[in-house]
C-alpha cells in the first residue's frame, strides 16, 4: 500500500497523519473515490474526478485542486503497481480540520490518494435485501460521501444471510442500489436499472453500461422487481459486470445471456477508458 497526503508521499501509510479533528474523522464530512488501475493504469479517472467535484460541492466543500488529485496519483501508482493486474485508488477529500461538533471551521481541506493491489470478483455473487431504505430526498442523496456506517450496518445484515452485497429500496418503496454498487435487471429481454431520480448513486460503472448496452432507467417497486426478473447483475468499479445467482432466497441464472453480452460488451471496450 502507498499514500500521499496533502502533496507528500508518506513513508508508512499507516501511521497516524490525519489530525484528530478532521471533520473527515470526526463526523464524516468528506467525499472519496474508488478508482480501479489495471497494471497501474487508472480506468475512468476523468469520470470518477468530475464526480469528485460534483460529490464535494454538494456538501459544501471548496472545489478540490484536481491537477494535484493527479499528481498524487502518478505518485501512488509511479513504482511496482505497473506490475499488479488490479489495483484500487481511494481519493479522500475531506473538510479538514476544524472544531469539535457538527459546525466547520476555517481550516484548509484535507486530501488523501492511497493504492493497492486488489484481488479480481467472483464472476457471480449471491444480494440481500435489508430492511432499511435510501432516502431519495436526503441532502446527501447521490453524493459520494465518507459516510458509509449505514452502509456497514447493511453489509453485516447481507453476510449473515451469506450475501457479498446489500440491496436498498428508497423510501417509495424502489429498488436503489446497493451499498456499493448499481443493480441492473433484465425483464423480457429488456435490459433495466433505477434512475438516478431514486436516490442512487450515479456510478461512473453503471454510465457506462447504459451507454454501452443500451439499459433503459426506470424506477420500479423492488419487490416487483425481485418477483419478475429473469437476470441481476451488479455494476460498481471493482466488480465491473458481476452476474448475481441469488437474490434473497430466488435463485438467477449466473449469467444469464443479457449479463453475459454485457460482460463481454465491457471487456471488449473497456480500454476505451483507460489512462496514462
Amino acid at each position: 500500500m502507498r499514500a500521499w497526503l496533502n502533496g507528500d508521499l508518506m513513508a508508512d501509510p499507516t501511521a497516524g497523519a490525519v489530525a484528530v479533528t478532521d471533520h473527515g474523522f470526526t463526523v464524516g464530512d468528506g467525499v472519496f473515490e474508488a478508482v480501479k488501475t489495471v497494471h497501474g493504469r487508472p480506468f475512468a479517472l476523468t469520470r470518477h474526478l468530475a464526480r469528485l467535484e460534483r460529490s464535494a460541492a454538494g456538501l459544501g466543500l471548496p472545489a478540490p485542486d484536481l491537477d494535484d488529485v493527479r499528481r498524487g496519483v502518478e505518485a501512488v501508482v509511479r513504482d511496482g503497481a505497473e506490475d499488479d493486474p488490479i489495483g484500487r485508488l481511494r481519493i479522500t477529500y475531506t473538510a479538514g480540520p476544524h472544531p469539535m461538533g457538527s459546525g466547520r471551521g476555517g481550516g484548509p481541506p484535507t486530501l488523501v490518494v492511497a493504492y493497492s493491489a486488489i484481488e479480481p470478483a467472483p464472476a457471480s455473487t449471491s444480494v440481500v435485501t435489508v430492511p432499511w431504505t435510501r432516502n431519495e430526498h436526503g441532502a446527501t442523496a447521490g453524493l459520494k460521501t465518507t459516510s458509509y456506517a449505514e452502509n456497514v450496518i447493511a453489509l453485516a445484515h447481507a453476510a449473515e444471510r451469506g450475501g457479498t452485497e446489500a440491496v436498498f429500496a428508497n423510501t417509495a418503496g424502489h429498488l436503489c442500489e446497493g451499498t456499493g454498487s448499481n443493480v441492473f435487471y433484465v425483464v423480457d429481454g429488456e435490459l433495466r436499472t433505477p434512475t438516478l431520480a431514486s436516490g442512487c448513486l450515479a456510478g461512473v460503472t453503471r454510465a457506462l453500461v447504459v451507454e454501452w448496452c443500451g439499459a433503459r432507467e426506470v424506477d420500479e417497486p423492488l419487490a416487483t422487481v425481485l418477483e419478475s426478473a429473469s437476470e441481476v447483475f451488479l455494476a460498481s468499479t471493482t466488480r465491473d459486470v458481476q452476474a448475481v445467482s441469488r437474490w434473497d432466497h430466488r435463485d438467477l441464472p449466473a449469467p444469464g445471456p443479457v449479463t453475459q453480452r454485457c460482460a463481454q460488451t465491457w471487456a471488449a471496450r473497456e480500454a476505451e477508458t483507460m489512462e496514462p
